[in-house]
């Protein structure tokens, strides 16, 4: 999930009419024909924590059912996104969803803005929330695995449960450590930043008692960065510098968990300076150009996607490759602001545009080279 962006709502186009239906079992209730002026009926009247609502993070786990939420609200679809209907409302304002199937998943959310992160976890699709107790761990996101294992992460430490959250171990990482990744309770990545150089990619094959580095880029800023892993598939995002509404980041891909990295993406601004890497990546510009922010990787059967937004551009769109990086396309961008990204097949993917100006959903069905908008959240003023 990108920063959200902030300023007065844009003068988009609206959905005419919105059908709400029963769809997903055990979690939603019907509600009938809802015109676009009162998508109240699916977030309620009041957004929490602030006076307009936004979409935080977005989720499908299959072709067909979806997840979204924002400030005081969580929505679902089971028709790919053309009807959705209301699963919670209340005070509760989520920052991740983590469902290991349609009833079963954990969210984190806070009950003030500045407040931390609370765990919470259903059992009935979202309808009801159940807070677990995590201490001072200071959750940052969360990926659970199965329905009792799963991973916390801090800005710095590692957590793993295997008994839903009830108790939490400490994974050991290298120091420096700005983002981690485990795909279960053995293996796993550590970011690591090295002021004055730059960034170490490492790799645990026994739950973090030993590391090996596997990366290292040289970086005039170190900002922090991103890793996606799907099987053999292991995708590292490095951010440089920021500035004048500008972002340098570089993208590196394995297909060998790691043996081996190519570079696919160094993008240099004028603004923000260099790209980290020395190497030039196969396209020196990201998705949502110019001036595009990277988002969220979304790796799924050999695809990789890449969300980018251009809040000064007001662009957002994905980048993707279907070969490890070893080439890359930039797809069209639509009119937006900010983004986050969830692909469940090589082509079938959802956009969600995360500011306050157009809080909306996108569907495409040819890999990001077009996108059709199946949601869009009326304001409160609206």
């Amino acid at each position: 999930m990108g920063s959200r962006a902030t300023g007065r709502l844009a003068p988009f186009a609206r959905l005419t009419k919105l059908t709400l239906t029963l769809a997903l079992t055990g979690s939603m209730t019907a509600l009938g024909t809802v015109s676009a002026q009162d998508t109240s009926e699916l977030t309620g009247n009041k957004p929490a924590g602030g006076e307009a609502f936004y979409i935080s993070d977005i989720q499908f786990l299959n072709e067909t059912t979806g997840r979204a939420a924002g400030n005081g609200y969580m929505i679902g679809t089971s028709d790919a996104g053309d009807h959705w209907q209301n699963i919670y409302t209340g005070t509760w304002q989520f920052t991740q969803l983590d469902f290991i199937n349609n009833k079963v998943g954990y969210a984190l959310a806070k009950s003030s803005s500045g407040g931390p992160n609370a765990l919470l976890h259903t059992d009935d699709g979202g309808k009801s929330l159940t807070k677990i107790k995590t201490g001072d761990m200071y959750l940052q996101r969360i990926d659970f695995t199965k329905e009792d294992e799963g991973f916390g992460y801090s800005q710095a430490y590692t957590y793993h449960t295997s008994d839903g959250g009830s108790s939490w171990s400490k994974i050991a990482t290298p120091t420096n450590t700005r983002y981690a990744v485990f795909t279960d309770a053995k293996k796993g990545y550590a970011l690591t930043v090295h002021p004055g150089y730059g960034y170490k990619l490492h790799q645990t094959t026994n739950g973090g008692t030993g590391w090996k580095v596997r990366l290292s880029v040289s970086s005039e800023t170190v900002s922090g960065g991103k890793i996606a892993v799907n099987g053999q598939e292991v995708w590292v995002r490095l951010n440089g510098g920021a500035g004048m509404s500008q972002q340098s980041y570089a993208v590196y891909a394995s297909s060998n968990a790691g043996q081996s990295f190519v570079k696919v993406i160094g993008q240099d601004t004028a603004g923000a300076g260099p790209a980290p890497g020395d190497e030039p990546g196969y396209t020196d510009v990201g998705p949502a150009a110019p001036a595009g922010h990277p988002g969220n990787l979304s790796l799924v059967n050999g695809a990789a996607y890449l969300a980018g937004f251009s809040p000064a551009g007001e662009k957002i769109g994905v980048g993707s490759s279907s070969d490890g990086g070893k080439t890359w396309t930039n797809l069209p961008s639509i009119q937006g602001y900010d983004s986050d990204i969830s692909f469940t097949e090589r082509n079938k993917g959802w956009m969600a545009d995360t500011s306050l100006m157009h809080p909306a959903i996108y569907r495409t069905g040819d890999g990001g080279h077009s996108w059709t908008e199946v949601l869009v959240l009326e304001q409160p003023n609206e």
